[in-house]
């Protein structure tokens, strides 16, 4: 290896989401000695403090000869300061992409060669093309039974692993793939009303317009550490909290971040994902909520059934107890898309509001029985009248504004400044809903990354419509993206209306 070599820090202010970027000149002194190039791999310090990155190149007087910039997100792992002197070197070699490669040839993966990976990811040594080489050589059914289950473990023994001292320790996760499907922060409260800990962390949206943590988000904090995770639910029997915030799987949070703009999310990764995150978050008894439907993420019984066995098959593997429910995936639940949307639909929900969506409170009420029989709270087929009881007399509330009272404070989610309704161009009956196209339209008007943006729907599957009614109205937060939804929405209705009901 060669002798590390310094360089003068500028400040440049390039977002590269969590990727570690340094930005040298060409005709820089030590890319030229060193034999540096575009997309290099180079270990960078800072006094005690040494990150990957890598290399991008500048040809321009962005940066003077013996001047050096990082991404945002690498200034922060430094703690750099303007003008500080960081040096830099070739990375060292990781023996893991060796499997890597070997993955990518079809050949299976031993638990070592998970471990190495994992590790490898966990710890920031992958690029985002390594990370997307992994991924893309896992998908498509290219991972076994004992692959996912070796790579499960691998992703719990990288991060955290959180012991309550009791059980049960109840967990939910729905698979996703259907929009406005929030019945998660409604469960957590019915669940802890009832004297369960249902310790909740959530991820943000991966390829769908809002995830948990991104509702939750408009409506409280979510960034909290492992011993702030504990006070809360210790004090209130649950939390709300955004699992990229705790060092629970974090090597999760790093495939996550690479999946999202590739809108993968293969069965192996899924379950890997999802279970690695409820056995580190110290779960006794998971819950799975897997929609099928259409244009849901699983679309046949058959691809249900086949996940559900591999959950129940991992989950055994680990000694988490799990329950599978296959719930109706042919249209988005509630009304809202986006996380300020679907934050206002919760709310409506465990107030009682009149106008709260009947789909949203049903759907949350059957699970949040369903978890509480599978606890060991109430007898078999006394589940879901409990959790009515708790939502209808108010105790579910007061649950929910008291964790987000002793996550940091509740308040009430934002509106969009644009709106504009799409109204229906013809009479008939809705016989289709796309959800997949509503995610994207969602996403296009600037969800999640703007909080308030996604749309709301005003029909629902079997519905009458006349000529001019509305059928969901967009909200964004600029015109720009506001337009770039109606461009697509013009090519990619997601509506269908028929002359007659359709079964």
């Amino acid at each position: 290896m060669t002798n590390a070599t310094g360089l003068r820090l500028k400040l440049l202010g390039i977002d590269t989401l969590q990727e570690h970027v340094i930005y040298m000149r060409r005709d820089c002194h030590v890319c030229r000695a060193e034999g540096f190039e575009a997309q290099t791999r180079l270990e960078v310090g800072l006094r005690e403090r040494r990150i990957i990155a890598t290399l991008n190149v500048v040809e321009t007087d962005l940066l003077a000869p013996g001047e050096a910039g990082l991404s945002t997100r690498a200034w922060q792992a430094l703690s750099a300061i303007k003008d500080e002197t960081v040096t830099v070197r070739h990375a060292p070699t990781l023996d893991s992409l060796s499997a890597m490669r070997s993955k990518i040839y079809g050949h299976r993966l031993n638990a070592e060669a998970f471990d190495a990976i994992v590790g490898d990811v966990a710890a920031g040594r992958y690029s985002d093309m390594h990370i997307a080489a992994f991924l893309s050589a896992c998908a498509g059914g290219r991972m076994d039974l004992q692959e996912t289950i070796d790579l499960t473990r691998s992703m719990v023994k990288v991060g955290d692993r959180i012991d309550w001292g009791r059980s049960p320790i109840a967990d939910k996760h729905c698979v996703g793939g259907l929009p406005g499907n929030r019945t998660t922060p409604i469960v957590v409260a019915i669940t802890a009303a009832a004297g369960l800990t249902m310790p909740k962390t959530s991820s943000r949206a991966i390829t769908s317009p809002a995830g948990t943590a991104d509702v939750m988000e408009t409506l409280t904090r979510v960034e909290l550490d492992v011993a702030a995770m504990r006070r809360v639910v210790e004090r209130e029997g649950g939390c709300f909290v955004w699992g990229g915030a705790l060092t629970l799987s974090p090597a999760d949070d790093v495939l996550i971040r690479v999946e999202r703009p590739l809108d993968l999310d293969s069965d192996a990764q899924l379950v890997a994902s999802v279970l690695s995150k409820k056995i580190a978050a110290g779960a006794t008894h998971a819950l799975i909520d897997i929609p099928v439907g259409p244009t849901a993420k699983v679309r046949t019984e058959e691809d249900a059934h086949r996940l559900q066995l591999l959950l129940e098959q991992v989950a055994a593997a680990h000694g988490l107890q799990l329950r599978v429910l296959r719930t109706p995936g042919a249209q988005p639940v509630g009304r809202g898309v986006g996380p300020a949307l679907e934050a206002h639909d919760v709310l409506a929900v465990l107030r009682g509001a009149v106008a709260a969506p009947v789909d949203l409170r049903v759907r949350a009420l059957t699970l949040a029985g369903e978890l509480l029989e599978f606890c060991g709270h109430s007898i078999p087929g006394t589940g879901k009248s409990e959790a009515w009881r708790l939502l209808d007399n108010g105790a579910a509330w007061d649950k929910f504004q008291a964790i987000c009272e002793a996550q940091g404070g509740l308040r009430e989610p934002g509106i969009a400044p644009l709106r504009e309704p799409v109204m229906a161009e013809r009479t008939g009956y809705v016989s289709g809903i796309d959800s997949r196209r509503l995610a994207r339209v969602a996403k296009l008007a600037g969800a999640p990354g703007a909080p308030t943006a996604g749309l709301v729907m005003h029909v629902q599957l079997g519905d009458s419509v006349e000529r001019g009614m509305p059928l969901f109205t967009l909200h964004a937060q600029a015109p720009g993206e506001l337009a770039y939804a109606r461009n697509y929405l013009d090519a990619h209705p997601f509506v269908t209306l028929t002359d007659e009901v359709t079964a």
